[in-house]
């Protein structure tokens, strides 16, 4: 199984597989050179950044993870008002003190190396790491992939069957007709049902704290969002704007010109704003991704904001459900926009979103399951293609439109009875193959799409 710990974490933008995943592989390169007790022998290190992280990862700040990595930073932990400041003052010296052990050299183009030559045959996302003593033989050697979403592991790992945990879940489903399987066998909602395998894991105590953790996390986003004025680091010069929008909503408001459209105004600056965060490098929750970051946030924000009924248990049934449909998305296919484009990102948060609404709105397993796959049908082939290698142009826009698509497709299904042709297991294949097909240059390598046509970027 995927477990809510797993598909939702807590991190810094403005990117999971970019940002955040390579943190943690290079985090995970230097701590098994301590635990091996080789730390004392390493003079030197080499990051080499391949595939989509060499084309894109000048924009989406894979250097900068990396640094902060090796310096023994995780993302859930890391200052990001500080993150800046910490890689400035390592460039200054020339080194980079590894975690608690020795410094060693450090200059970019030679112990941090952009490959767009070198091709990755497991997977696009691919970092290699090497430590050497100093008569320049290699203390240890690694090669680690980032697979989407913050999760890593290393190349020879990658497409390898999950290890089977010590601890049994009691639903390990598998496919979505196996979840509405177990619902109808055991009369568990979908959201019990995930929470029953978290409970397997853990201490009641310990989930609910995540949960409640994660939702904080998020809303706290969107009102950092809100309140945060500027323009967005890269070079693009594209201004925030959450809260001037938000602003002349409220004002309008405050005037009694409300519209009917106007709940879903505010869903479109809740996910701008968490997104613009991600994008300034800041706090975000990977939903299931950072690029996809704002969708997740912004349909909780409306459910909490404007449904009646709207309480503590409903926001955790909601992250419940979504954690479900985010996992078999996980596990048959992929979130990933260097593997599938941002059908994986935005279209997977789309689909996670519609089912935990649907989910908390007290929606049966079948509209629940139907909301998820109305949410991905309408998101089958898009590209991901950002301007400049930024998570900004047209990522930020995206998961507006993202959040909008989920309340449509939960609001969709609940009006229906959950009979529907196309399953979430189809949907979920068909996503899948779409992505093997679309070419390369639509898979978050900036080489095509908007990222070539918009030229005067």
């Amino acid at each position: 199984m995927i477990s809510i710990f797993e598909l939702f974490k807590i991190g810094i933008g403005p990117s999971s597989s970019h940002t955040v995943g390579p943190m943690k592989a290079a985090h995970g390169f230097v701590a098994a050179l301590a635990a091996a007790g080789r730390m004392a022998d390493v003079a030197s290190v080499r990051v080499d950044l391949y595939g989509s992280l060499a084309w894109t990862g000048r924009g989406h700040a894979t250097d900068k993870a990396v640094i902060l990595g090796l310096a023994g930073e995780l993302p859930e932990t890391v200052d990001p008002d500080r993150a800046d400041a910490v890689v400035a003052e390592i460039e200054q010296r020339g080194r980079l003190r590894l975690m608690a052990g020795p410094g060693v050299p450090f200059v970019r183009g030679e112990h941090l190396v952009f490959d767009e030559v070198t091709e990755c045959p497991k997977h696009p996302n691919t970092l290699s790491f090497r430590a050497h003593d100093a008569a320049g033989g290699v203390v240890a050697e690694e090669r680690w992939c980032s697979i989407g979403g913050g999760f890593v592991v290393r190349e020879e790992e990658v497409g390898a069957s999950p290890a089977e945990t010590a601890t049994r879940v009691p639903f390990d489903f598998r496919s979505g007709r196996q979840l509405l399987e177990f619902g109808e066998a055991s009369g568990k909602t979908i959201a019990d049902i995930v929470m029953a395998n978290e409970l397997a894991l853990r201490p009641a105590e310990e989930v609910e704290t995540h949960l409640s953790r994660i939702i904080d996390t998020m809303m706290l986003c969107v009102d950092r969002g809100l309140a945060a004025e500027g323009e967005l680091p890269g070079g693009l010069s594209v201004k925030r704007r959450a809260r001037r929008i938000y602003e002349k909503v409220e004002a309008g408001r405050g005037r009694n010109l409300k519209r009917p459209h106007e709940p879903m105004d505010y869903v479109s600056i809740f996910a701008i704003a968490v997104n613009e965060e991600n994008a300034a490098g800041g706090r975000v929750v990977t939903a299931p991704t950072n690029g996809a970051a704002g969708v997740v946030p912004a349909v909780l924000r409306y459910y909490r904001d404007f449904c009646e009924g709207a309480d503590a248990a409903g926001m955790r049934t909601f992250l419940l459900a979504a954690t479900a449909v985010g996992g078999l998305f996980k596990m048959n296919a992929s979130i990933s926009g260097a593997e599938v484009g941002c059908q994986g990102e935005v279209g997977v948060a789309c689909s996670m979103a519609a089912a935990g609404l649907a989910a908390a709105l007290g929606g049966s397993n079948a509209q629940v399951e139907n909301a998820a796959e109305i949410g991905m049908e309408h998101h089958l082939g898009m590209t991901c293609d950002p301007v400049g290698g930024l998570v900004q142009i047209p990522c930020i826009e995206r998961n507006a439109f993202g959040a909008v698509k989920a309340i449509n497709a939960a609001s969709l299904a609940l009006h229906g009875d959950g009979t529907h042709v196309v399953s979430l297991d189809k949907v979920i294949a068909t996503m899948r193959q779409t992505g093997l097909d679309m070419q390369s240059k639509y898979k978050e390598t900036s080489l095509g799409g908007l990222a070539v046509n918009l030229v005067e970027c």
